[in-house]
């Protein structure tokens, strides 16, 4: 087996602010992993949450360290187990999240190329059930966040039925307030225009841009204006315990689903917050990984727990894979891949607003056109 890696650089159309800064490109990393003909892909990269942050040059040393082992005496003797992902736990479980993520993915697309299946029908999932992704309106002035939602309806060429506005607003609530009544005004209008059944829901993500004095007074006027979920209002903190009691005593007086992402990185993060939550954010980044990710969704499931499945600067690849989940997913929010200039990748259909898993084998993302000589050797 022979193992590459190469560096991608992605540009967004707009850049998106949070409560934490502002992206407008990242550089990424991209596993290959070649064997019997068959190339299987991951993509990789830092990331931060406030309180826990991985640069993607750390990420890009661990696979460094890594990757050369696949091609000497011990990886031939893996890949002959393969897809025996058992096997490769020694190897993978020292590395950091982002770091196994690329290998899990790149594994697993190759196994479903090995199998000539997307990863969604292996797992006996139904394409049919996705659901549309919410679109996301970064922090910025009122007019500025209107006109990023008509670019939305350009790009998908209607009008989204799910709308991610960003709070938690450094110029403090009252602009977030202001936010909440421009958009909701808005979706209002545009569901009258278009004679539409049912305004678009809006959702809010604060990124842990509040505390807790301000969440309780925000969160009730929200509910009354109709958002339909609150996610991340405080700070993630690395005191598991802490943590856990921050949305514990949000949970007592919160109207609406309350939604951990930045606290909830793996399986036992979401067992700790299960009491406290309606339900998690999973990205595919946090949880090192599809692997993960699966026993993760499952688990909400029989929990009655409901999914939101996110990303971050993310590239069609890591999107293809993360869209394998959609069919468990109540929340999609698979949009970063929308907003690039330069996405070497094509994954994830997309028709309208709706994310569907491609039918192509594996992770089911391919090259673009014109795009194979975009990232170089490390």
């Amino acid at each position: 087996m022979q193992a590459r890696l190469r560096w991608i650089t992605l540009t967004k159309a707009v850049p998106l602010a949070i409560s934490r800064g502002t992206t407008a490109s990242v550089r990424r990393l991209v596993v290959e992993l070649d064997h019997d003909g068959l190339v299987g892909r991951g993509e990789t990269g830092g990331f931060e949450t406030g309180h826990r942050s991985y640069s993607t040059e750390a990420v890009a040393a661990e696979l460094e360290a890594l990757l050369p082992r696949f091609a000497s005496d011990e990886g031939r003797a893996l890949a002959a187990q393969l897809p025996a992902f058992q096997a490769l736990e020694p190897w993978l479980s020292p590395l950091s999240p982002p770091a196994r993520c690329a290998i899990d993915l790149a594994l697993h697309d190759w196994w479903g190329q090995r199998l000539g299946q997307p990863l969604w029908r292996l797992w006996g999932l139904e394409r049919a059930a996705c659901s549309p992704t919410s679109v996301t309106l970064g922090l910025a002035e009122v007019e500025q966040v209107l006109a990023r939602l008509d670019l939305w309806q350009e790009r998908l060429g209607c009008w989204p039925q799910r709308v991610k506005l960003k709070l938690g607003s450094p110029d403090g609530p009252d602009h977030d307030r202001a936010l909440v009544r421009a958009v909701t005004r808005r979706l209002q209008e545009q569901a009258q225009r278009h004679g539409a059944a049912a305004v678009s829901e809006l959702q809010v993500d604060a990124n842990g841009g509040w505390d807790l004095a301000t969440a309780q007074q925000l969160i009730p006027s929200l509910a009354e204006q109709g958002v339909v979920l609150v996610e991340q209002p405080l700070p993630a903190q690395l005191d598991p315990d802490a943590d856990a009691a921050s949305f514990e005593a949000l949970d007592l007086c919160c109207p609406i689903p309350l939604v951990a992402d930045e606290s909830c990185w793996n399986l036992a993060d979401l067992l700790r917050l299960a009491p406290h939550v309606d339900g998690v954010n999973i990205k595919l980044l946090k949880s090192g990984g599809i692997s993960e990710a699966l026993l993760m969704a499952q688990t909400a499931r029989s929990l009655g727990l409901d999914l939101m499945l996110g990303c971050y600067s993310d590239s069609a690849l890591l999107n293809g894979a993360a869209s394998q989940l959609l069919p468990l997913v109540r929340w999609p929010d698979l949009d970063s891949h929308l907003n690039l200039i330069d996405d070497p990748f094509q994954g994830p259909d997309l028709q309208a607003d709706h994310p569907l898993p491609s039918a192509r084998p594996g992770l089911g993302v391919i090259e673009a056109p014109g795009a194979a000589a975009a990232g170089a050797p490390c």
